[in-house]
């Protein structure tokens, strides 16, 4: 089978309109979830004409409603990324484990993929437990200051890792964000000789978490999965000793499963 590769926007197989609806669509946002066709068409850029046809066809298509001023996103939308989950079959045969490893860690478990610069959350096992940062299905953080970025860069070749660092925006979230490209190569490094990845509240202040590689039978990466807490209830060392070697187990029954 061939490969594809990106293609540019001057491509003339490019559509250049169904980018445009998708960028109309993720205008929408926890900040902005209700929006004016003038609010659109400045979130994205786009002369008032051209955004109300995008928002016309896709309110015709039933992705998008109105109250007759202001745009909101329909459910419907939601089958855009239940689409993409339910196709994840290894996600249907890893969920059980995952399950039953929250439950004896009694510790928030996570999975993420890589999208460009950011990890994306396609799976969550949480705890009853308050967590200050957002980590819903869908939602992204940056790849270079995360347990389960620095695992999932650790899986691609040095040049392809330095790339996607240099096309993120890595600013210092914390006192100890490491945020050059030199300094998260070395990490990168680190994660590649031991293959797990420890943060100490490089994202934020109150999250400590451990990632490793979920891979599949033939040793290819899928994905990261982590546990994650507050340092005030999960130490470095906790993590190390007590939840790292459950992790492990749990990824090798997966990867085991996964023929």
């Amino acid at each position: 089978m061939t490969v594809l590769e990106p293609i540019e926007k001057s491509n003339r197989d490019f559509v250049g309109s169904l980018a445009k609806g998708l960028r109309v669509l993720r205008a929408f946002n926890d900040e902005h979830d209700r929006l004016t066709l003038s609010d659109i068409a400045r979130l994205v850029d786009l002369p008032r004409a051209g955004a109300r046809r995008l928002l016309l066809t896709l309110h015709a298509l039933g992705y998008v409603k109105t109250d007759g001023k202001f745009f909101f996103l329909s459910p419907k939308v939601l089958e855009l990324g239940f689409s993409y989950l339910s196709s994840q079959h290894w996600l249907t045969i890893a969920s059980p484990v995952l399950e039953g490893l929250r439950d004896a860690l009694d510790e928030a478990v996570s999975v993420t993929t890589l999208e460009g610069s950011e990890v994306v959350y396609v799976a969550r096992y949480p705890v009853d437990r308050v967590m200050t940062l957002a980590m819903d299905i869908g939602s992204r953080k940056p790849a270079y200051c995360t347990a389960m970025g620095r695992v999932l860069l650790g899986g691609l070749p040095e040049t392809k890792a330095r790339e996607i660092l240099g096309a993120s925006d890595m600013r210092q979230f914390t006192t100890n964000t490491r945020h050059t490209i030199n300094d998260v190569c070395e990490a990168v490094h680190d994660v590649r000789e031991k293959g797990y990845c420890l943060i100490d509240r490089e994202l934020e202040d109150s999250l400590v978490a451990i990632s490793v590689p979920l891979r599949n039978y033939h040793g290819e990466i899928l994905a990261a999965v982590n546990v994650c807490g507050h340092p005030g209830n999960l130490t470095l060392a906790d993590l190390e000793a007590r939840c790292l070697p459950a992790l492990q187990e749990a990824t090798r029954k997966i990867a085991q499963m996964l023929v």
